[in-house]
């Protein structure tokens, strides 16, 4: 098979950047020939805003890029993992003309939300769900604060509602866990077209001997990622004299993260780390937190925890609560409650042995449903229902 994969790079490499390469490799590593095509958002600054915003919309030039790229490669599938916002949704009618297939991944909710993220000051929004022009997002600037900003990217979402877009030239959605399927299908994306299929990690890391005793944050240091939850129920805890807090990340609260662990010794912030480090810290911790506060796609983070044996003390909220079992792969907390966050630590450091059966489990999960080879099964029988489905 040949697969035409395409991708928009964010500023801040994160997990779609790593499911693109991951997916492309595991493609050509089982003999398949992948045809990679991207972009990348650090291009931005140097075009003029109004070329941005038209392009956001309907970029012809990407458009044509990609009807060249199918004329002279004539893959069976093009699989697209961002359009958002160089790209735009007009790639998918170039494939449509040269009669190839499409499978978009939703690896976040940009198609029920100009932000992406349904969430907004501070809590989980779905004001635009189901909406064929979703206003309330620019009403509140969900987009990074700019009413703005948040215009065009609502102005792509209505135009393509308007035009049906999603649902006459995509030919097979894949969703990251059965709860973002649940919630795209609300949306009005078609239920027969959504499948779902988690990230995986490679190559493996291997189990840890957890022999660190310390917790582990890793993430981007944002409102959404709860880590001002994570920093009060750590001081709430009390256990700063008996064990650290380890936080490996960036992002706009990274100034305010370091000066907190700074000032009380509250948490050690090592900053941004390669991915090797990361591993080397989840196989030393006693368990990973992570205090989201939106509703995720399918954490790497979580996705790597289970492959070394690592349990998850995660917000009971999204896709992190339905990927993490409470009292088999770790433990659920009320999101934004520090204090209910203070006691699953607490807890945690007076059961290490429970939490490294957990961990056990974790990495049973793991070796189930997270690896490379029975992530190449639901990937062929995606491809095989996108090429079954598709009228051209």
């Amino acid at each position: 098979m040949k697969v035409l994969v395409v991708h928009n790079h964010y500023q801040q490499r994160g997990g779609e950047d790593e499911a693109f390469r991951a997916e492309a490799d595991l493609l050509e590593a089982h003999g398949h020939d992948v045809v990679r095509y991207s972009v990348h958002n650090d291009s931005i600054p140097r075009v003029p805003a109004l070329t941005v915003a038209i392009d956001t919309v309907w970029s012809a030039g990407a458009r044509r890029d990609i009807a060249r790229i199918l004329r002279r490669e004539r893959p069976d599938v093009m699989h697209v993992h961002n359009t958002f916002p160089l790209l735009s949704p007009s790639i998918y009618f170039a494939a449509r003309s040269a009669g190839v297939p499409v499978v978009q991944t939703l690896h976040n909710y940009r198609l029920l939300c100009p932000n992406a993220l349904l969430f907004r000051d501070g809590h989980v929004c779905e004001d635009c769900l189901g909406r064929a022009i979703p206003f309330p997002g620019v009403v509140h600037a969900c987009y990074r604060n700019s009413r703005a900003a948040s215009a065009v990217a609502a102005a792509m979402l209505a135009v393509h509602n308007a035009m049906a877009t999603w649902k006459r030239v995509i030919d097979l959605f894949i969703a990251l866990t059965d709860f973002a399927r649940d919630k795209f299908v609300a949306g009005g994306l078609p239920a027969d077209r959504v499948f779902v299929k988690p990230n995986f990690v490679s190559p493996d890391p291997g189990i840890g001997s957890r022999d660190g005793g310390y917790f582990l944050f890793v993430g981007r240091l944002s409102a959404e990622k709860g880590i001002d939850t994570l920093l009060s129920a750590w001081r709430q805890s009390g256990l700063a004299a008996v064990a650290q807090l380890r936080i490996i990340g960036d992002g706009p609260l990274a100034g305010n993260v370091r000066t907190r662990a700074t000032a009380d010794a509250a948490a050690v912030y090592l900053g941004t780390q390669s991915r090797e480090r990361v591993l080397a810290e989840m196989r030393g911790a006693l368990c990973l937190v992570f205090p989201t506060m939106w509703y995720e796609g399918f954490p790497f983070v979580i996705a790597e925890a289970f492959a070394t044996g690592l349990p998850v003390i995660s917000a009971n909220i999204g896709a992190a609560a339905a990927i993490v079992a409470p009292g088999r792969t770790g433990l659920h907390f009320t999101p934004g409650d520090s204090g209910d966050l203070a006691a699953r630590l607490k807890w945690a450091a007076e059961h290490r042995d429970t939490m490294h059966e957990m961990g056990g489990n974790a990495r049973r999960v793991f070796e189930k449903e997270l690896t490379p080879d029975r992530n190449y099964e639901l990937l062929m029988t995606a491809y095989d229902r996108a090429l079954a489905g598709s009228p051209r």
